[in-house]
């Protein structure tokens, strides 16, 4: 298993969106971090619960505040769910950027992220949360990919990754890496915390939504000209979905050979990102470049993204 060195690396651990359930097995999440070489501290109100929430809004854009004065240098979530979008208003991300802190996490951690490079044009890290990645059953081990990518990248080692994918074989592009969750960037198109990347690498992935759900918002990113203006789309996990008799053979490959129809931008799928494992870990916001051979995507990561404005 890797782990990052012998001296553990704080890690400061933040629950921006849903409450954790009482009954959910924090301390052992907290275990496996460690025994995976950090030294993790749960932010005073991670574990609050005002309604599905982790406390107030006041209570969750305090933590920002808070972990940014911390000597941790990474912030993880502790989980997803729904609530970051309330606290957009809230946070002052040119000080969040300036503490040079690496801000971990994905699902609706997207919104900060997108916040994050449209405010303050700074680099956060798509990647694993505490509930979603560490909270594993006592017979089970880490994911080696998940581990691996997000130890190398918190460690400043992580050069490039590279993936089976389906898609277009020989393209070959370099732009900023943005997107996340998709219902979450939809919900952000028309804001000020939405950001304008033109000739980017656009990740997206989704949980829960029905194959015509992803469509619809597909096609919005596509009508409102999002999705030509990037030099490719890589698309993670679309998963935990039900297929209905209605659908009559419409599923996800369906909706890919619909969109493809209807961009020159080229959509790779295949990318071990979203709500299953392996998960990597990309620095969201950073300079990339991309290329395709055969069936393998090659992600080159620049050096020295992790502290720096692009």
């Amino acid at each position: 298993m890797s782990s990052v060195n012998q001296n553990p690396i704080p890690i400061y651990l933040i629950s921006p969106s849903g409450a954790i359930a009482p009954d959910a097995p924090v301390q052992s999440a907290i275990a496996q971090l460690e025994q995976a070489g950090f030294s993790p501290r749960l932010d005073r109100a991670a574990l609050r619960m005002r309604q599905r929430f982790a406390g107030s809004d006041t209570d969750r854009a305090a933590a920002f505040a808070r972990a940014a004065s911390q000597d941790a240098r990474i912030v993880m979530i502790t989980r997803g769910g729904y609530g970051m979008t309330r606290l957009l208003p809230l946070l002052d991300y040119r000080a969040l950027a300036r503490s040079g802190k690496q801000w971990v996490g994905l699902s609706d951690f997207t919104a900060f992220q997108l916040a994050m490079l449209a405010r303050a044009r700074a680099v956060t890290w798509a990647g694993p949360a505490l509930m979603d990645d560490f909270a594993i059953e006592p017979d089970q081990e880490l994911d080696d990919i998940t581990l691996g990518t997000f130890c190398e990248a918190m460690d400043g080692r992580l050069e490039a990754v590279g993936f089976r994918c389906s898609g277009a074989s020989g393209v070959e592009a370099r732009g900023t890496l943005w997107g996340g969750n998709l219902s979450i960037v939809c919900s952000l198109l028309g804001t000020p915390y939405f950001p304008k990347v033109d000739g980017g690498i656009l990740f997206l992935e989704d949980v829960n939504e029905h194959p015509y759900r992803i469509e619809r918002m597909l096609t919005q990113l596509l009508h409102a000209g999002v999705l030509d203006r990037q030099k490719a789309i890589l698309c993670g996990y679309f998963n935990r979905y039900k297929l209905s008799p209605n659908d009559r053979g419409f599923d996800m490959p369906a909706v890919l050979k619909w969109l493809r129809a209807q961009t020159r931008t080229p959509i790779i799928t295949g990318l071990p990102f979203g709500h299953a494992s392996p998960k990597l870990t990309l620095p969201h916001g950073a300079q990339v470049a991309l290329a395709t051979e055969g069936r393998t995507c090659y992600l080159i990561l620049d050096e020295h993204h992790s502290h720096h404005d692009h």
